[in-house]
């Protein structure tokens, strides 16, 4: 089978490789997908630089993906062969990733795909829906809250907007450009605020009337903590799935206690197994009743994984990047 793997951390142009392996059988409690389209995430780049040790000889990259089930491992019922399933974080301590034309998986990663959905948007749900799900619903209902999604137009951002509409929240982005203010609006951001010019904190107590947000879903919690800290209510929740802007910020303790004010720092992988569950079963639910956009800002032939892995680290691209591993 054709597929790409790395032996060593290290830039993609110089450590990436495409080229023939054995097709892997299922162990134990796995299916093997037919990988039709790869997604491509930051956490997929950062452990190609090496952000973690390896742990394999051999690393077939991408977290999330999109195909068919072509055969299981003992203790997978037979019935799921010939199922379409999107799947996400199946890398995670394991060798085996999406970037490949066939990959073994936990049969429980491996979920099913609505017919109504082609692989190419399968393959943006993983990573990106899932922890925008954990960061709204991790401290229960968002009903008649106000959220603020910070980064609307991101790959998680444009999710958490359109769960935090479902699940009935009204919502503010922030974003850093008149387009992606209009993309944002389009996946039912009640109001955007571009944070590069005026002040965001003024405007976002302006929309509430001064109240401020129940919850904060960020993108950047040190490189927004100063404004967090205006705009956050008494008794709201700050959940934060990066901190680029300062990894290390000094936390305003006293500040946050005042308010109690809630800091869910929020990670995929390790998220507790029930919340996995429950976000890939109401991202299927909304993906059935076509209540989510996804948003491909490029897709690339698997031959060219490095120009896709140098065109997520350029951070110039609006949306998720797919890999196509093969044809529909």
């Amino acid at each position: 089978m054709r597929a790409a793997w790395y032996e060593k951390n290290g830039p993609a142009a110089e450590v990436l490789r495409v080229g023939e392996m054995p097709v892997p059988e299922p162990g134990p409690g796995e299916v093997r997908v037919r990988v039709v389209a790869s997604g491509l995430n930051p956490t997929d780049v950062k452990s190609r630089a090496g952000s973690r040790p390896m742990g394999f000889p051999r690393v077939v990259p991408h977290q999330d993906g999109a195909g068919v089930i072509d055969a299981v491992g003992p203790g997978v019922p037979a019935a799921r062969v010939g199922e379409r399933v999107w799947m996400f974080i199946v890398q995670f301590q394991r060798p085996w990733g999406t970037a490949a034309e066939f990959t073994v998986v936990p049969a429980k990663l491996a979920v099913t795909l609505p017919r109504a959905t082609g692989f190419a948007e399968g393959a943006c749900l993983g990573i990106p829906a899932v922890t925008a799900h954990r960061c709204l619903f991790a401290d229960g209902p968002v009903a008649g809250q106000t959220v603020l999604v910070t980064g609307g137009a991101g790959a998680v951002g444009h999710y958490a907007v359109q769960l935090a509409k479902w699940g009935g929240a009204r919502v503010i982005a922030t974003v850093s450009s008149p387009a992606k203010a209009a993309r944002a609006a389009a996946a039912g951001a009640d109001h955007t605020v571009n944070y590069r010019t005026g002040d965001p904190a003024a405007e976002i107590l302006a929309l509430t009337g001064g109240a401020g947000v129940d919850r904060i879903v960020d993108v950047d919690f040190g490189g927004n903590l100063a404004t967090s800290l205006k705009v956050v209510k008494v008794n709201g929740t700050i959940a934060a799935y990066a901190s680029m802007g300062d990894a290390e910020p000094k936390l305003p303790f006293y500040a946050l206690m005042t308010r109690n004010v809630t800091v869910r720092p929020v990670l995929i992988y390790t998220m507790p197994e029930r919340a996995k569950d429950d976000a890939a079963a109401d991202v299927v639910r909304l993906v059935e009743a076509g209540r989510l956009q996804h948003q491909i800002g490029a897709r690339f032939p698997l031959a060219r994984i490095v120009e896709a892995h140098e065109a997520q680290e350029s951070g110039q691209v609006i949306g998720n990047i797919v890999v196509d591993v093969a044809p529909e």
